[in-house]
């Protein structure tokens, strides 16, 4: 087979890169798209499971927006639904009936969201959850999971990928922020556990007693390896904080809406006090929300606790949200039957490929959203349990080439190995994926070097 040559395939994406660097600082708005080899891509349309970019180059889509495409690329329903909010007004600063619309949806199918409130972006639900997690308690710490992503703030990056040799004892992982300018005193304020450990977990807290105000996770790790809790290990971090009087905060940015209309929590079976959602929830415009306890939102509703923001509520992203929901909620109580399976037959052929070319790439997760793991030599195939064994396990620099190796095949997965599935991926599309991805492999065992 004759591979396309990157430096003509994309090289109209090559020239706009090259443009941004005189106006945007680093070329791109969000520093993980650097990531992308051979270079950042930009794009010109989406339709459905596809996406086509400025060189006409088409890809079928499994990175959908870092997962908030729940939807697939531009649904006609949600544009109608943004078109015609757009000819009303985009922005009041003010209340609308929307709110009040989508809140219920919300009340709807989430059980544990007894009160709403809007923001714009997850990371400004994470800031404002662990402010009124600490109100409420009247205690200064927040305990969560290395590896765990919990937006790009000063709080939210405490333990999310420190290297190696700065990872701290098993029992007392580093807290750690990958950012300079950070405000060091942050750091203090947080405790740093093991995924999937529940006795480690039990003496961390206990090292801690009486100064935990929340214990904060993804309830399926998504953003490193898509790791699923270990039986009991989410009614164990329920059962701790109701022991220690301190609150749960689910962070569901991802999972919320993709593992059904209840979110991670309703598909695993555990209440949170407060959840955090944000991606599918707008369908790709700036939108998320905190929801919980009426209890818990006292500090809010008495104007204790500071949460605010001018384009909160904002009615344009609300018509996207109330359109988003009510497709969720159309899907019925089977979703995520039809993504799940769907996902499912993508790891399979992924793995069948894989076995073919001799290419050490295992998949996890639920199928909904799933990672592809690329083994390092001698280490041992099997699930990955936590983020420690995952930088043990994974070979980074040999997915990123397999990784461009598909991109170039017109099949499109996250760079840190994420794949996602939509509403709109058909049994159509997953067979022509891995039609597209067999080349890519063929490819990657070819020109692949230690």
């Amino acid at each position: 087979m004759i591979y396309p040559d990157p430096s003509t395939r994309f090289a109209k994406s090559r020239a706009l890169f090259a443009r941004a660097q005189g106006s945007i600082a680093g070329g791109v708005n969000s520093g993980i798209r650097k990531m992308e080899l051979p270079v950042p891509l930009y794009f010109s349309h989406g339709q459905g499971a596809r996406l086509w970019d400025v060189d006409g180059n088409d890809y079928l889509d499994f990175q959908l927006g870092q997962g908030a495409l729940l939807y697939g690329h531009a649904p006609a329903g949600m544009a109608d639904a943004l078109a015609g909010q757009a000819r009303l007004g985009v922005h009041w600063a003010a209340q609308s009936e929307l709110e009040i619309e989508v809140a219920e949806r919300l009340q709807r199918m989430i059980p544990s969201a007894e009160r709403v409130r809007f923001n714009s972006s997850a990371t400004e639900v994470v800031i404002a959850a662990f402010r009124l997690a600490r109100a409420h308690t009247g205690k200064p710490l927040i305990l969560k999971f290395e590896g765990h992503y919990h937006g790009w703030g000063d709080e939210g990056l405490v333990g999310f990928a420190p290297p190696p040799d700065r990872w701290g004892d098993a029992e007392n992982p580093a807290r750690l922020h990958p950012s300079a300018g950070v405000i060091r005193e942050v750091l203090d304020q947080f405790v740093v556990a093991r995924w999937n450990d529940a006795d480690h977990l039990r003496r961390r807290v206990a090292q801690h007693r009486g100064r935990i105000a929340a214990i904060v996770c993804e309830p399926c790790l998504c953003n490193t390896g898509c790791i699923e809790p270990a039986p009991g290990l989410l009614a164990t971090i329920r059962e701790l904080c109701d022991a220690e009087n301190a609150l749960m905060i689910a962070d569901e940015t991802i999972t919320g809406f993709r593992f059904g209309a209840g979110g991670a929590q309703a598909h695993y079976g555990v209440t949170p006090d407060l959840t955090i959602l944000g991606k599918a929830i707008g369908g790709g415009v700036p939108f998320a929300a905190l929801v919980g306890r009426e209890a818990v939102f006292a500090k809010i509703i008495q104007g204790e606790v500071v949460h605010a923001g001018t384009l909160n509520a904002n009615p344009l992203c609300l018509a996207a949200s109330k359109w988003c929901l009510d497709t969720v909620l159309w899907h019925g109580p089977r979703h995520p039957e039809a993504i799940t399976d769907l996902g499912r037959s993508l790891m399979r052929g992924l793995s069948d490929l894989a076995a073919r070319y001799q290419v050490p790439l295992q998949p996890q997760g639920p199928g909904l959203v799933f990672h592809t793991t690329m083994l390092k030599p001698g280490a041992e195939p099997g699930a990955v349990f936590d983020y420690r064994d995952y930088v043990r396990r994974h070979h980074a620099p040999r997915w990123a080439h397999l990784r461009r190796c598909l991109l170039e095949c017109g099949v499109r997965a996250i760079e840190r190995g994420v794949w996602f599935v939509s509403f709109a991926h058909t049994a159509t599309d997953i067979e022509e994926a891995l039609r597209r991805a067999e080349p890519a492999f063929a490819r990657h065992a070819t020109e692949w070097k230690a």
